[in-house]
């Protein structure tokens, strides 16, 4: 049976690749919207070839180039804010909600109060508005598919057993392309070395989110909000080779690990199928080849995120709003070359140690928090030498 899909941020590496699997399965999906923040052409052409019904832009100022690109064809453009919620409200089977930052939290709050069935890529809506959404969740019956490939992995291994009988659930953390650097190294370190990375291929902010270990510290509060177990019962371990994506260990001490390629299409696959599987492209795991899976407890003196991220989720409130909006203002001055990569953590701490708020009670809340704290952040950038 034909099935209806929106995707929030197709022109990303999470729409990219949910796009080449109903590429592959043209009989199975009905597109019935498109969106990206700008990208009018890249956008226009994914709409034409998916034969999408509409095709919306956040940047108002990229709606000419949109419906310039798309004159001819049935596909109604619009832009803005609104035009992105109004995308994630329409009725269909699967939203796939992929754009990255703040500007995801209000389309992902309008997929959720839909009542709808979501593949969440989009962490922030669970970092900085975790007891929001998770409330809405309950409130309107809707459904989240955990997208990240770790939380995919934890979702996987938790499958017909009760979250009652879990005794700890394992993230693993590549460690980025800057592992086994020295200190002296990691203060050097530039953008295009920080977004190398080994295994994966992702975007620049995620790339370097995973190069500081912050990408691990956010999907550990994310983790938190999934899979209620207590977070007591959450820890991290770094595993370079990225072959399994997750564990989940039961009471009886049996431990239930998810394997699989370095590859975003296969979680997204098991939330496109769900509750069933889809067949992939991907060449199958040679674990021969592979030779040996090697594990590493985290070094949280050079690599401090996913200290900070745990101290952050424990002191609850604002906090992890206030440390998402400071690491992606953190993120974008190092990239842009204003800071170096050992302050992006720094900056993160520094803005906690600043700025706090009462514990967000809406969405408007949380966003609030966000815009003050990336104000705290700025002033952190323009105060201090951060070399």
């Amino acid at each position: 049976m034909t099935r209806s899909i929106t995707i929030l941020g197709a022109t990303g590496s999470i729409g990219a690749s949910t796009l080449d699997l109903v590429r592959r399965n043209p009989d199975d999906w009905q597109v019935d919207t498109l969106t990206a923040n700008c990208s009018a052409h890249e956008l226009a052409k994914l709409a034409r070839e998916f034969g999408a019904k509409h095709a919306v832009v956040g940047d108002e100022a990229c709606l000419d180039d949109l419906r310039d690109a798309l004159s001819g064809s049935d596909v109604q453009a619009s832009a803005g804010v609104q035009a992105l919620c109004d995308a994630a409200s329409r009725p269909v089977d699967m939203t796939v909600a992929a754009i990255v930052g703040c500007a995801g939290l209000g389309p992902v709050m309008a997929a959720v109060e839909r009542g709808g069935t979501i593949a969440l890529a989009n962490k922030e809506a669970l970092v900085s508005a975790g007891e929001v959404l998770t409330a809405a969740v309950a409130r309107h019956g809707a459904t989240l598919l955990p997208t990240d490939s770790e939380h995919n992995a934890i979702f996987q291994c938790l499958s017909g057993n009760n979250l009652d009988d879990v005794a700890r659930i394992t993230l693993t953390a590549s460690g980025g392309p800057l592992r086994t650097w020295s200190d002296e190294q990691l203060h050097a370190a530039t953008p295009t070395q920080a977004v190398a990375h080994p295994n994966w291929s992702m975007g620049a902010k995620i790339s370097v989110d995973s190069a500081t270990m912050m990408n691990k510290g956010l999907e550990f509060i994310e983790a938190h909000h999934l899979f209620p177990v207590g977070l007591d019962k959450l820890r991290i371990v770094v595993h370079p080779q990225s072959v399994i994506h997750s564990m989940v260990e039961y009471r009886d001490r049996s431990t239930l690990a998810q394997l699989g390629p370095s590859d975003m299409r296969v979680p997204i696959a098991s939330c496109l199928a769900w509750p069933k599987r889809m067949k992939t492209p991907l060449e199958p795991l040679d674990l021969a080849g592979i030779g040996e899976l090697s594990f590493f407890a985290p070094d949280e003196a050079r690599f401090p995120a996913t200290r900070i991220a745990r101290e952050a989720i424990e002191a609850g409130g604002a906090a992890p709003a206030i440390l998402n909006a400071a690491n992606e203002i953190a993120v974008a001055a190092f990239l842009d070359s204003q800071i170096g990569f050992m302050r992006i953590t720094a900056m993160v701490e520094d803005t906690l140690g600043r700025y706090s708020a009462p514990a967000p009670g809406s969405l408007e809340d949380v966003l609030g928090i966000d815009a003050e704290a990336r104000a705290f952040a700025r002033q952190s950038l323009e105060s201090t030498a951060l070399v």
